[in-house]
């Protein structure tokens, strides 16, 4: 899939370019021409001097290889990114030749920035730097840009804080109109008109009534059958809790009116 990616057309055009900035003829292929690194290193001390100041003579292997790290090393000092260039080993050994190309398009297209006359590459864009006054900074803080996203100009004007009460209406029931933006439509749900009118508080005591045997119906704070019913009982006469109450048996002893209050009879 490498392969498949390398251009024959941008070979041609980087080896015009590569002959005429040198003055050295690659020869018949490529990128065996350039593995000894020693065009590479002259091409970069073409574009800037003195970028490799000792180029190797290629007698072993490891002469071919310090080149190419040299010359690696001094084009990214010109200004090519390191996601842009290539390893030793991808020209020594013939792993990754699409990268070798990629790189040196991207060292003509620095050394077209730079201002040398090159027929191949992207002149890059010049950095435009801005300062902004200290106080400009702080008003961009207010500011919510649009890649954070946007509320479609919605707002929360109008909103009731946690916990106001509001009133639920109806118009169909002939309910009054709403009196302020506390009011809640129907399309917030509705109570068909039922309220806590005549709620008594928890623990309130209540009567409780049966209309059948005659009882009066007192108040609202009567409850009815439906509830239950203690069958007339209450608690009339009941002492406090703790009290002490005293047992007697008419058939022993008198009632307790018979007594004086030191206990006996008198």
């Amino acid at each position: 899939q490498l392969a498949q990616k390398y251009d024959p057309q941008r070979e041609r055009e980087l080896r015009a370019w590569i002959e005429a900035t040198t003055g050295r003829r690659i020869g018949d292929n490529f990128m065996d021409g350039l593995k000894d690194g020693v065009i590479l290193c002259e091409l970069i001390n073409k574009l800037q001097p003195g970028s490799v100041p000792k180029v190797n003579e290629p007698v072993q292997n490891w002469h071919k290889l310090e080149n190419i790290g040299n010359f690696l090393r001094a084009i990214t000092r010109y200004g090519v990114k390191p996601h842009d260039i290539f390893e030793a080993n991808d020209l020594f050994e013939n792993t990754n030749h699409t990268q070798v190309q990629s790189t040196l398009i991207a060292l003509a297209s620095q050394a077209k920035t730079k201002g040398n006359n090159v027929g191949l590459g992207v002149k890059y864009a010049e950095k435009q730097q801005r300062r902004f006054q200290p106080e400009k900074l702080r008003e961009g803080r207010n500011i919510i840009g649009l890649q954070m996203g946007t509320n479609k100009f919605a707002s929360q004007q109008g909103m009731t804080a946690y916990g106001t009460r509001r009133h639920l209406y109806d118009p169909k029931l002939g309910t009054d109109q709403p009196l302020d933006q506390a009011t809640i439509s129907l399309q917030m749900g509705t109570n068909k008109g039922a309220s806590q009118a005549g709620m008594t508080a928890p623990g309130t005591k209540r009567q409780i009534f049966e209309p059948a045997l005659g009882m009066e119906h007192c108040d609202t704070m009567t409850i009815g059958l439906q509830m239950g019913s203690n069958k007339g009982a209450s608690q009339t006469g009941m002492t406090v809790y703790g009290l002490p109450r005293q047992v007697y048996d008419p058939k022993y002893c008198g009632g307790p009116e018979l007594f004086g209050h030191d206990g006996y009879d008198g």
